[in-house]
């Protein structure tokens, strides 16, 4: 039996200062004073500790994170972007394992412990990003779970080939399904989706769907898919990344949708990047909607930016919702763990007894800080195992 108690921390939630004792991998008590005479003290005094971060959304298998810069090629469209990472990927050896793996250890120094990325399938780069991305998971040896979403970055139905590789994603134990656009890149939304919530209740897999429709298309795409999850019941198993229409709407339409993703059990997952639309969260959040986060990209073909720091990627999040004060500065946090973990499916989650002992302990004051300033960790625990 192996036990650690971390000493005299404030874990967030909780009035004042507790205990924290990890036995075997899982959280065993929590509270003022807790007695463990045989556990392994760690001292984290006056710090505070949060469940392990959850990486919602990002593009592992894109990554040129550990190799050398490479300048930004391609132009502000989305068009251009999608062109210039279909058109140099091969030219910069992407995917990369070790690229992956340098990126995934960066994560899990920072205290990410469960990432769910998209990873292109289609049919030039066929299977090789899922199984790139396995190998380096596998490298990390447990020191983050990673869950991929079989992704057509470059068009489902436009790209003929590609819904036969995402079933063999599926077939070989890839989590999720995505899909991108259903309106915007593959130009007839019904079929689209059709597809994609075909496949996902074969195989038992989630569904993500990238959405940058923006407007009132936009708009009608995320309705569409609220229907279509409330009519398969697969509520609860179902994320919309970006949804940038809903940022873009007024707040009578966005308490509307709202209410409606809330019924079908659709999640939001943001990335608060560039100046792109962020949906509104506290809208989304009051309603009972799932809102998680991630990077997207991270030093990839598609921009430069990004550093795996999932405390600064919320601070992003609230910095663009302009939350300022602490209790909105915390809904971003909660979107980088509580929420990321509902949107993931993550069963033993959190900062009870019983929980899985996913832990990171921060210097600061209390969680909105933690955010602001995203410091140095102090501890990354996964599983009772300190890192």
């Amino acid at each position: 039996m192996t036990e650690i108690l971390l000493r005299g921390g404030r874990p967030w939630g909780l009035e004042g200062p507790a205990d924290v004792l990890v036995r075997d991998g899982v959280i065993a008590d929590v509270g003022a004073g807790v007695d463990a005479p045989s556990a392994r003290v760690v001292d984290v005094s006056g710090e505070v500790v949060l469940p392990g971060l959850v990486e919602a959304h990002c593009h592992l298998d894109k990554t040129l994170y550990g190799g050398p810069w490479v300048p930004h090629s391609a132009d502000d469209t989305l068009a251009g972007r999608m062109s210039n990472d279909l058109g140099r990927r091969a030219e910069l050896g992407v995917p990369s394992v070790e690229r992956i793996i340098a990126l995934l250890e960066r994560m899990s120094g920072f205290g990410t412990t469960h990432v769910r990325t998209h990873t292109d399938v289609d049919p030039e780069v066929g299977l090789r990003g899922v199984e790139a991305v396995r190998q380096a998971a596998d490298a990390l040896n447990g020191r983050l779970s990673v869950t991929q979403v079989a992704f057509p970055q470059h068009g489902l139905l436009t790209n003929p080939g590609t819904a036969g590789l995402l079933e063999e994603a599926l077939k070989g134990g890839v989590e999720a399904i995505g899909g991108l656009d259903p309106a915007g890149i593959d130009r007839d939304p019904v079929r689209h989706l059709d597809a994609v919530f075909e496949l996902a209740a074969a195989y038992g897999a989630h569904i993500d769907i990238h959405l940058h429709d923006g407007g009132s298309l936009g708009m009608w795409e995320l309705e569409l898919i609220a229907e279509r999850t409330a009519v398969t019941g697969l509520g609860g198993r179902v994320t919309v990344s970006h949804a940038y229409a809903m940022g873009q709407a007024d707040e009578a339409q966005q308490g509307r949708l709202a209410e409606k993703l809330a019924a079908a059990g659709v999640a939001i997952a943001t990335a608060a990047v560039y100046s792109f639309p962020v949906p509104a969260v506290k809208v989304l959040r009051a309603a009972g909607v799932t809102v998680a986060c991630g990077h997207d990209g991270i030093r990839d073909l598609w921009g430069p930016y990004g550093t795996g720091d999932m405390l600064e990627r919320a601070m992003h999040l609230a910095y663009r919702s302009t939350f300022r004060r602490d209790e909105d500065i915390e809904l971003a946090l909660e979107a980088a763990t509580y929420g990321g973990a509902r949107a993931l499916g993550l069963s033993g989650y959190g900062l009870a007894p019983g929980d899985r002992a996913d832990l990171v302990v921060v210097p600061a004051s209390g969680a909105a800080e933690a955010v602001v300033v995203h410091p140095p960790r102090t501890l990354v625990m996964k599983e009772g195992v300190i890192l």
